[in-house]
């Protein structure tokens, strides 16, 4: 109970923080852009709240536990349910043609921002972060990667605001720039907005953007789906960066039980655990109309959500407290190079994915 009582200061505040960064991204994202759906990422926002006040404010000694827990247990728990969204009947369904270019914007993505980090001696878990945001799915990857790897929070809060600033850009820039390079084929279009776009909600608000400018609705649905695609592998890529990372710390070859149990923490099994119970259920509807053969789709669907929006919730709340107990020196030490390794890496994973795209003549990719 006393332990209970001595984290619930931190917690609030953090919540609260948490709540007013949701505000403040629907005000930017919907009112000031006038997006259906805000590109601008509630966590972006709430982490930017988070360092207004841990760097104008003396906070309390009172509320310190609570921000550690959010940070570390609320921040776990809520990568745990991500696990939820990922689903390989998605990967199924975007095809042959479409496979290969997801995957081969990941792995280009991945080496480019990676050997770029390099040179440019980033610290290591930074580039990762900022790698793998880019190449997979934006906020999530980073914010499950990071806590795989026992990245600083500051490399966290880096890595997400380099993330979002050029995922909004890209929201704004791309739709037209696949427009003119795609001569208008919804096809190719879904799929370069789904693999070119760092964020889920950047994805959806870029694919709207260009339905509502160019009359074609049909891009909604590719560029969701790639997107989804995408998300799917983040249940591969980070248990091999997290393998990578702790092999290299550990400096071991061995592959015990104690080294295994370091390789994936528990809420990495948990993430997985739960990402295979999606696919499964998906495939049961597939296959018999319900999910495990009791659940309809719309329960199934009804449960999702709810999870999904729980797992948004606390991943908000957790990275409100990072914000919280970053502090600016930090950030200032880690200098410009992070965000020239962003626009670097975005750049990338764009040039791929058109490339990639013609290359493959993905025309008959219809989603």
């Amino acid at each position: 109970m006393n332990r209970l009582l001595a984290v619930i200061p931190g917690v609030v505040l953090s919540g609260a923080v948490a709540l007013a960064g949701v505000g403040l991204s629907r005000f930017l994202g919907v009112q000031l852009l006038g997006f259906e759906r805000s590109p601008v990422s509630p966590v972006m926002t709430a982490i930017l709240l988070g360092l207004v006040i841990s760097n104008t404010i003396r906070l309390p000694p009172a509320v310190r536990p609570g921000i550690a827990f959010s940070v570390a247990k609320l921040l776990r728990l809520g990568i745990v349910l991500l696990g939820l969204r990922l689903s390989v009947a998605e990967v199924l369904r975007l095809g042959a043609l479409g496979v290969p270019i997801v995957l081969g914007c990941i792995v280009g993505g991945l080496f480019v921002t990676l050997l770029l980090a390099r040179a440019l001696k980033l610290p290591e878990k930074l580039g990762t972060l900022i790698a793998v945001g880019t190449s997979i799915c934006g906020v999530s990857a980073i914010v499950a990667t990071g806590a795989a790897i026992g990245a600083k929070d500051d490399e966290t809060a880096y890595a997400v605001s380099v993330i979002t600033v050029f995922g909004l850009v890209a929201t704004v820039v791309y739709p037209y720039l696949a427009n003119v390079v795609f001569l208008g084929d919804h096809a190719k279009v879904g799929l370069f907005l789904g693999t070119a776009v760092h964020d889920t909600s950047q994805v959806t608000g870029a694919a709207v953007m260009y339905a509502q400018t160019f009359s074609q609705d049909q891009v909604i649905n590719g560029a969701v789906v790639t997107k989804l695609v995408r998300n799917t592998l983040m249940a591969l890529v980070i248990p091999l960066v997290t393998v990578y990372h702790a092999r290299k710390t550990a400096g071991t070859t061995g592959c015990g039980n104690s080294s295994i149990r370091r390789f994936f923490p528990g809420f990495i099994l948990g993430f997985l655990a739960l990402a295979l119970i999606r696919s499964i259920g998906d495939v049961t509807i597939g296959a018999g109309g319900s999910a495990f053969g009791m659940l309809s789709v719309g329960r199934w669907t009804g449960i999702l959500g709810l999870l999904d929006a729980t797992a948004v919730s606390l991943l908000v709340v957790a990275l409100a407290g990072v914000g919280l107990n970053t502090r600016y020196r930090d950030l200032k030490r880690l200098g410009i190079k992070p965000f020239f390794t962003g626009f670097v890496a975005a750049a990338t994973v764009g040039a791929i994915s058109i490339g990639l795209i013609l290359l493959l003549k993905a025309a008959s990719v219809d989603l």
